[in-house]
């Protein structure tokens, strides 16, 4: 599952459909002796300051590369499910396409990436990201894709309700059980307080089962990938957990079958205590739900065993030229993965455009790359930064796990299991996990 999109969701967006008539590669990249590549994941023109941003960056990289001309699509999502298999099979990809960490495996066995692994010592800030980011495009040891961002699962919460319900808002829960009676205090001020929110439909209840699973150490599928690996004593935990607090506790609303949209409203409108999600919503919170920065924190997810990441990357089509592929791997240094500069890291410009600084994540860098890129971003930070500090340190001791193989898949089959649980009092956890852990195994069976 993706997160909701660092920079691309700070301004509502409406769907935008594109054509693939005009996705596709540049045949052999070259123009009036210039190499010519596609490029995708522009922002839309209706996310104005991001467009702007966007446009900027890539005619700075243009002057800086005489010999390169960068062609960019727009498109909301950057991704769409529901095109991007046609786009890989009909050869309709951009010369440099984004991707969900979950689509590495998938775009390398059906034989659409380019191999880079001869050009990304090209790439100067390749050794600079975090290795574990680096991994996820990394397939038999070769190199098929660069990450972009990365995000991390956590506890965001409400300081405000957090004071009125008598506790200590710089001392969020750090366990399950402390979630829970945190949840049940707030949620006796009234007046339609909700101590805890969570997702259970539109493969939403999956992703976060999966996350709220990985905090208590276990995990969806066996080490190989072949087996599920639910029907255990941390799954009932995560279920047993969510049953007690609908129906024990009444700490999480009568309604239910929520999706992160509804979570956000509860949040921003400052009727939730808490629910998970990564540091890019903070800025949604606050301008399009109504959010204050200094009512919202995060902390790092509960339980203290992982945490569930996700992330983007770009990938290069296979059909690209030597010279495309350089030149691909020139624009994303200059974009996207050069500390303080560019469209995710120029902090400076973004301040003064009223975007937000100081998230966060996301972390990108490793050494002495990340401390330049932090060192920036603190002295250009216009969000209070101190209301994350303890995300940023418990996130330091946490196993940092990817989502599984065929996640939606399975999502939508975990969906059901929470939905159950927060909607029949009588639900059965164990029967539930039985019947999921099958459902799963099918899954995995089928490739």
């Amino acid at each position: 599952m993706r997160s909701t999109g660092f920079r691309r969701t700070l301004i509502a967006l409406s769907t935008f459909s594109l054509a693939l008539t005009a996705c596709g590669g540049s045949g052999d990249g070259s123009a009036g002796g210039k190499t010519r590549i596609t490029v995708n994941c522009m922002p839309p023109k209706s996310a104005k300051v991001d467009r702007r941003f966007f446009e900027e960056d890539i005619a700075s990289f243009e002057k800086q590369n005489p010999d390169i001309d960068v062609v960019a699509h727009d498109a909301f999502p950057c991704q769409d499910p529901k095109t991007f298999d046609a786009k890989l099979a009909g050869g309709q990809m951009e010369n440099v396409f984004y991707t969900y960490f979950t689509d590495a495996g998938h775009v390398v066995d059906v034989n659409q990436a380019a191999d880079l692994t001869p050009y990304v010592k090209e790439l100067k800030s390749y050794p600079t990201l975090q290795k574990q980011l680096r991994d996820i495009y990394t397939v038999d040891g070769k190199i098929y894709g660069i990450p972009r961002t990365g995000y991390s699962m956590g506890l965001i919460y409400n300081r405000k309700l957090f004071e009125k319900a008598g506790l200590d808002p710089d001392k969020p829960p750090m366990t399950w059980e402390e979630v829970r009676a945190d949840a049940k205090r707030i949620a006796k001020l009234g007046g339609g307080t909700i101590g805890y929110a969570d997702y259970s439909a539109q493969n939403q209840g999956g992703w976060h089962f999966t996350a709220e699973l990985y905090s208590q150490g276990g995990d969806v599928v066996s080490a190989d990938g072949k087996k599920a690996t639910i029907d255990t004593p941390e799954a009932r935990a995560v279920l047993r957990n969510l049953h007690d607090m609908r129906w024990v506790d009444d700490s999480m609303g009568s309604k239910q079958l929520l999706v992160i949209n509804d979570a956000q409203q509860l949040m921003g409108s400052g009727k939730l205590g808490m629910y998970l999600a990564a540091p890019d919503n903070l800025p949604i919170l606050v301008k399009e739900k109504g959010g204050d920065y200094k009512d919202l924190a995060i902390a790092p997810m509960p339980g203290g065993q992982g945490t569930l990441i996700g992330g983007d990357g770009y990938m290069f089509q296979k059909k690209d030229t030597p010279a495309q592929i350089r030149a691909g791997l020139k624009w994303l240094d200059h974009m996207f993965l050069t500390p303080g500069t560019g469209f995710l890291g120029d902090y400076v410009r973004a301040k003064k455009r009223d975007a937000p600084v100081g998230l966060p994540e996301p972390r990108l860098f490793t050494g002495a790359a990340d401390a330049r890129d932090q060192r920036i971003k603190k002295a250009n930070a216009n969000v209070p930064v101190g209301n994350y500090q303890t995300f940023l340190d418990g996130n330091q001791k946490l196993r940092m796990k990817i989502e599984p193989p065929h996640a939606q898949q399975i999502y939508s089959v975990l969906d059901g299991a929470v939905s159950a649980v927060l909607t029949k009092k009588d639900a059965d956890v164990d029967q539930l996990l039985k019947e999921a852990s099958g459902k799963i195994d099918n899954i995995l069976a089928r490739g």
